[in-house]
Formats: structure tokens, C-alpha cells, sequence
């Protein structure tokens, strides 16, 4: 928090710069070494077993995988596991048999494999779904959650595989009051297996109430540091075997919660809109001033057809497709700022040699800043090929002759129109009856561009089929001329309903995204505006009875996240003592502030009945319980007496007072009682604590010294160290140089009150 940055938190601009530039190089880079590694280790357990030089060894390596049909590296691990277990039978090269198909890999190397290329991950979303595609989807297994533990008591979940971007931000958070497996977990760190999902009305995530769900702890040293939840797609019997693989995988799981955590999309239910779509899609973020856009998300087919080039991580357009990213970026501009879709037959518009074409392309805007690009490429013989016979199926001809030849009709359009083969077909002239009454207008004008100023047009009409059933046809015609004199048209129809169906689906998204983002400025605004009257900043001092100068600020952490749970109260209470109290609501949002307008206001109407902290806390413990929304709470609540300058207080979890003394700073001891709202019931013990002339006493919240891969203790020896430097300064400016100093880099805000008792220091 305090000083420079510790090696375990964010890197700077340039590393950061690198990570999202070669994020692929540098994965295969720790896979290529943990290969060699790996194979080093077994030729060095051959060469010891059977007295071979290290050259010999690693030949004889080499023959063993040529004689099973393994990799070398597969077969490096399993003489590695053996080396670890118990001593097997000795190593020789099985005889050959003549097209014997090599073995498939067993379960076993199958979850080896997997923890090596996990424990390799640049972050823990990656490992996820490493360790479910690679261990856990060969016993069946659909979705897997790792939730990493909070310091508040809540879990977050840090990464996730084979979960839609909306069910996962829906679980991000999960409360100290967790879904009963969750509790049991976290209390016993043992597993709990539900072969045909959880008992009751018990809520958790997963496809259906009835899917087999395992829920076990994750640990590293002896320590519960998070919660795994792997999922599959319905009732399973989770025999040994299985639940012996899952243990197994998820203690790899436990030792990778220390990467970064899983980016989270910033539009998830657009996002699994374009997951849902059977062809290439991405979304866009386009830059402001003019830059390269950024690639905010892919599509599993999009990762497929974009093979090596697919983005990690949040990537510019221009390292994705380094060929065509100027159009691409022209296009998602345009799209964003005319609301209009672009197209473009295929980019590039001329063929480069090496390179697969992006054919169809369809850009959408996304709002003010987003844009969606949906295209086809040819990959391989048999994708090209399929794809030309439905490109095929949805363009149909047809020509009509005004000199009495009739209408032809190529066979696809009877299917557009869902008439037989048998029926004559519709001339261009006699379509009105057909097409849909709003779309009248259009083909009025297409046919008035070919008739009378006799040029090519095209438009999209609704065709009403026999059954009911609206198909989108694209229309394009030109006329046919023999002098002046027209004689007919010639042109084709095309299907473009999926693409209009696609289009509507996406509006309607976008539609309800704008709709839920202005839903939640407007709470948050209500929420700002509650804080500020509530706990409002004061820029001064106050002066209060018993030669007391009291200090307080309000932070928040960033400027885009102002509304948080913490409150400050300083009050001169009618018996002369003065009430001083920081508290600290779990979350963020609406609900917290409306959950801390509660909490200060009862502990101000609960301090004039005269009883001591230890009780005011026990009762503003049931006021938490019984307030909505199973809020929790730290606090700390302190009662000054001017007449023997003594300080009376008690903690409810919260982060220990600082008392600054002759220039030394130190830690007040606090009790060691639960968080408001965790358990009813609850004694709070008292600590008493003599002040003198000159003393400071600090309370304050944890974003004053909370950092990411942080433990609380360093950011308190921080903390202590900065205060005995700034020793000595009046209040005011004492906690505007500890707000100055603190660093801290967690998504919370700041609260701080500095008591300063005047007069000169007095010894005992």
C-alpha cells in the first residue's frame, strides 16, 4: 500500500504490454521447457536403473515410445510416476506386433497431462479449461467453477470453463451465507458429491435442479483457499474412480488461484449470444481516437477458424488479422457511428497468397462502442464445399419474358416460396400478392427503377409463404433491353432470413443491454447521492468537548466505482462522552449504501441510551441480521470520556485501531469477535485504552491498506511505518498524507478518522 509496488501485484505498463502481445509465445515457451524437463527427468531415472550413459538412455526412450506408440513426453511421465509410487515391474521394450493401433492414453496420463498444461496457464480461467478439457470432460464432466476466498468472508470466483459469460456473472460473488455444500465444504474441507444435483430448494449453478454437481475444497499448504464446483449435464453416478480423478485435478486447481483472475466480458448476454451462433463471430470495442479496435470476445468457431492468430485476452484488431485490420477497423467504425450493418464480400478484396479470406462479412453495431463482425473463411476442401452448396441453396434465378415466353424459375426458388415443384412460377409483375403488406412500398420501387428509369435494383422483401411462415428474400434484378424496348427481367433471390433472424436477435440485445445500463446508472446515481448526504466529506477539522480535534476523509478507490459500504460517525453524545465508529458493509452498490444508512443510523440512536460499546455492538449485531439483503459488517465502536480521558471500545472483525504516541506508532490489540450479522447472539468484549495529551488515535477501513496477493499483516506493518513517519502533523493534514501514500489496488473504497487529544504529551 504504502512505498513501492510488492513483485506480487499488478506489473507495470510495459509488462503488461508484452502479456497482451505475446501471450501464445510465452504459454508455449513454459510448455516447451516443463517437455524438456520432464524428459530430462526420465532419461535420468533410465539411465540410473538400467547403467546407461544419458545419450543411451534417451535412445532407449525413444524406442520405448516408438514400441507403445506414445509420445515420448507421455511416456516420460508415467516413468517419472512410477519413480514417485511404489517400485514397479521393470522397464523393457514390449514386443512388436504387426498394425497394432497405438493405445489410447489412459485416464491416468490423461489427468497428468492435464496438470502439467495447467500449472503452465498465464491465468486461472485458462487453466480451467485446461484441466476440464484435458481431466475432467473424459468422465463426463460439463462446467467447472474456481472461486478463490476473500478476506470478507465471501468468495470470488476467479475462473471458469464450459459456462455461459451471464451464468458466470451471475455467480461472481458468492456471501459468507453460501448454498448449504458450499458451508459444509468450507467448514469440513472435505468434498461433497451429488450424483443427482442438491437436496431441496438449494440453488446452484449448474444446468438443471437434477445435474450431478461435485463441490470440493480448494487448498495449498493445509490451507482452504477457494472452492471448486465441476458440473455435468445430468444425473451421474460418481463412482471411486471418478471422484479420485476430480480430487486429484482440483489439488492442481488449488495451487494455480494465484494467477489473474478470468477477464469477464464487459457485455456478457452478448456474448453468449454470439456463442450460440453456428458461424465465426467477434465483438469489437472500437477506439475513440481513431486506433486500432480492440477484440473484446470470439466464438468457439471464430478461435477455430482463426487457429494460431485467435486472440488471449483482450487483443488489437491489428495483431489478429494483421492483413485486413485497417478494413475490418473502417467497417466496425462506420457500423458504430452511421447504426447501420456494413458488408463486404470478402476481405481482402483480391487474393493473397498464404492467406484464408473472410468471405460474407457482416459488421453490426453494438451500441456506442461496440460492433459485432460475423464472416465465413475456407479452411479445408470439405467446409469450402458445404458452404458452396448452402450458399447455393439460399440463391435462386429466374427470368421473366414480357413477350408472352412465361416466367423460369430455378428449382431452389420453389423451395424459397414453398410452392411445389409443379406450380407455375410467380412472374416479378404478379409478386405483390405474396409479399407482405408493410413491404408494398419497396417492391413498388423496384420495379419502377426497372421499368420506367430501366437500371439494375435490388431490395429485401417478406414473403408470406402458404403457411404462414415470413421468409426475408433479397431481390436483385436488371432489365432486359432489345433497342429501346424492354422485354423482361433477369435476376436472382436470395434466402437472407438466418442473417435478418441474427440481426433482430442482436438489436433486441442490444436494446436490453442500453435499457439495464441505464437502469443501473440511475441506481447508481440514487446510491452517490444517499452516500454523500448520509456520510458527506468534511474538507476541515472539528473541535469537540475534552480538547479533542477530530479529522475525517472519505476515498473511494476509483472514480467510476465511487458507491461503497463504509461509514464514519464523530458525535458529542448528552452525557459529555464522544461516539467515534468506522464500520466497513460487504459489496458494492445500492444495497450497501442503503444497508449502511441502516447501521449508522441505529448505532447513533443506540449511543444516547448511555450503554457501554460491548453492548451498543451486540445490539447493532441483531439490527444487521434482521436489515434485508443478509448483509455483513466490520465495525469498530469507541466511547471517550473527557473526564478521565479514557477510551472504552470493541471490534466486530474489524481492522485494530493505531495509536500514535511520542512519534512511535502501534496496533491496538482488538477482541477477536465475529463480523456484525454473521451469527446472532454475540458478547462483544470491551478494551479500555488511556489516552494522553498529544496522543492520535487512528480508525479506518481496509482499503486504507488491502492489496491484491497481499496479506492484511504486511499492509499493516505499511501502515505503521508511514503513520510514525508522519507523526507529529496536525489531523487534518495527517490523514490527507496517509491517503496521499496508501496504493492500494483492490476495487474498494477508504474511510479514516484521526482523534487527536491536545495538549503537550505527559509522561508516567
Amino acid at each position: 500500500m504504502f512505498g513501492s509496488p510488492s513483485p506480487t501485484g499488478p506489473p507495470d505498463h510495459a509488462d503488461r504490454a508484452g502479456r497482451t502481445g505475446f501471450p501464445e509465445e510465452i504459454r508455449r515457451l513454459r510448455a516447451r521447457l516443463a517437455r524438456s524437463h520432464l524428459l530430462d527427468l526420465a532419461t535420468g531415472v533410465l539411465a540410473a536403473q538400467l547403467r546407461l550413459s544419458p545419450a543411451e538412455a534417451a535412445e532407449h526412450l525413444n524406442a520405448l515410445a516408438d514400441a507403445t506408440g506414445l509420445t515420448a513426453e507421455d511416456l516420460a511421465a508415467d516413468i517419472v510416476n512410477a519413480v514417485g509410487n511404489a517400485a514397479g515391474p521393470p522397464l523393457t521394450v514390449p514386443a512388436e506386433e504387426d498394425d497394432a493401433p497405438p493405445p489410447h492414453p489412459g485416464p491416468a496420463r490423461l489427468a497428468r497431462r492435464a496438470a502439467a498444461a495447467a500449472e503452465t496457464a498465464d491465468s486461472v480461467g485458462e487453466a480451467a479449461r485446461t484441466l476440464l478439457a484435458e481431466g475432467l470432460a473424459p468422465h463426463g464432466a460439463e462446467s467447472l467453477w474456481l472461486w478463490r476466498s476473500a478476506d470478507s468472508g465471501c468468495l470470488r470466483l476467479a475462473g471458469h470453463a464450459g459456462v455461459g459469460a451471464s451464468e458466470a456473472v451471475a455467480w461472481q460473488w458468492i456471501p459468507p451465507a453460501a448454498p448449504g455444500p458450499f458451508r459444509t465444504v468450507l467448514k469440513d474441507a472435505v468434498p461433497v458429491w451429488l450424483d443427482d444435483g442438491p437436496r431441496g430448494d438449494t440453488l446452484l449453478p449448474g444446468p438443471s435442479a437434477h445435474a450431478a454437481r461435485a463441490v470440493l475444497p480448494l487448498r495449498r499448504r493445509g490451507t482452504t483457499v477457494g472452492l471448486a464446483l465441476v458440473g455435468w449435464p445430468g444425473p451421474a453416478a460418481l463412482g471411486t474412480t471418478v471422484r479420485r480423478a476430480v480430487t486429484g485435478l482440483m489439488e492442481v486447481a488449488g495451487t494455480v488461484l494465484d494467477a489473474d483472475d478470468a477477464e469477464e466480458p464487459a457485455a456478457p448476454v452478448l456474448v453468449d449470444v454470439l456463442d450460440a451462433l453456428a458461424r465465426p463471430a467477434m465483438l469489437l470495442r472500437a477506439d475513440g481516437d481513431g486506433g486500432s479496435p480492440t477484440v473484446e470476445h470470439v466464438n468457439e468457431e471464430g478461435v477455430a477458424a482463426l487457429g494460431d492468430a485467435s486472440p488471449a485476452g483482450d487483443r488489437s484488431l491489428s495483431l489478429v488479422f494483421p492483413l485486413v485490420h485497417s478494413d475490418l477497423a473502417h467497417l466496425a467504425r462506420r457500423a458504430v457511428d452511421t447504426a447501420r450493418v456494413q458488408r463486404a464480400a470478402r476481405l481482402p478484396a483480391t487474393a493473397r497468397p498464404g492467406q484464408a479470406p473472410l468471405l460474407d462479412v457482416r459488421v453490426l453495431p453494438a451500441g456506442a462502442e461496440r460492433a459485432v463482425v460475423l464472416w465465413h473463411t475456407v479452411g479445408d476442401v470439405g467446409i469450402a464445399t458445404r458452404r458452396a452448396v448452402a450458399r447455393l441453396q439460399s440463391v435462386a434465378t429466374f427470368q421473366d419474358s414480357l413477350a408472352d415466353a412465361g416466367t423460369v424459375w430455378s428449382e431452389q426458388a420453389f423451395d424459397m416460396f414453398g410452392m411445389a415443384r409443379d406450380e407455375p412460377p410467380v412472374p416479378l409483375l404478379g409478386l405483390r400478392a405474396r409479399v407482405h403488406r408493410d413491404d408494398g412500398e419497396a417492391l413498388t420501387e423496384l420495379l419502377t427503377t426497372l421499368t420506367r428509369r430501366r437500371s439494375g435494383a435490388q431490395t429485401v422483401l417478406r414473403i408470406v409463404l402458404p403457411d404462414g411462415r415470413v421468409r426475408h428474400v433479397r431481390v436483385a434484378a436488371e432489365p432486359l433491353l432489345t433497342g429501346d424496348t424492354l422485354t423482361g427481367f433477369a435476376g436472382v433471390f436470395q434466402d437472407v432470413s438466418d442473417s435478418r433472424r441474427t440481426e433482430v436477435a442482436l438489436t433486441a440485445t442490444f436494446d436490453h443491454l442500453i435499457e439495464v445500463r441505464n437502469q443501473a446508472e440511475m441506481r447508481h446515481q440514487l446510491a452517490l447521492q444517499l452516500q454523500q448526504a448520509i456520510v458527506p466529506e468534511v474538507p476541515g477539522v472539528q473541535e469537540l468537548p475534552g480538547d479533542l480535534v477530530v479529522a475525517v476523509r472519505y476515498r473511494p478507490a476509483a472514480e467510476e466505482y465511487r458507491v461503497g459500504g463504509d461509514w464514519y460517525d464523530v458525535l458529542e453524545l448528552p452525557d459529555g462522552q464522544v461516539l467515534m465508529t468506522v464500520g466497513d458493509i460487504a459489496g458494492h452498490g445500492i444495497d450497501s449504501v442503503t444497508g449502511m444508512v441502516a447501521l449508522r443510523n441505529a448505532q447513533r440512536a443506540l449511543a444516547f441510551t448511555g450503554h457501554p460499546p460491548g453492548r451498543l455492538m451486540g445490539w447493532l449485531n441483531e439490527v444487521t441480521l434482521r436489515t434485508g439483503g443478509g448483509i455483513t459488517a466490520t465495525a469498530v465502536c469507541a466511547l471517550y470520556d473527557p473526564e478521565d480521558r479514557g477510551l472504552v471500545w470493541s471490534s466486530a472483525g474489524h481492522l485494530p485501531p493505531l495509536l500514535i504516541r511520542d512519534g512511535r506508532a502501534r496496533l491496538l490489540d482488538p477482541p477477536r469477535d465475529l463480523l456484525l450479522g454473521a451469527a446472532p447472539a454475540i458478547t462483544y468484549r470491551e478494551q479500555h485504552t488511556p489516552l494522553r495529551p498529544g496522543d492520535t488515535l487512528l480508525l479506518y477501513t481496509d482499503g486504507l491498506i488491502e492489496r491484491r496477493h497481499d496479506d492484511l499483516g504486511a499492509g499493516l506493518e505499511r501502515l505503521v511505518a508511514e503513520a510514525e513517519r508522519l507523526a507529529g502533523r496536525a489531523p487534518d493534514r495527517l490523514v490527507d498524507d496517509l491517503l496521499s501514500a496508501a496504493t492500494g489496488d483492490t476495487d474498494d473504497d477508504t474511510s479514516i478518522v484521526a482523534v487527536q487529544l491536545r495538549g503537550r504529551a505527559q509522561g508516567h
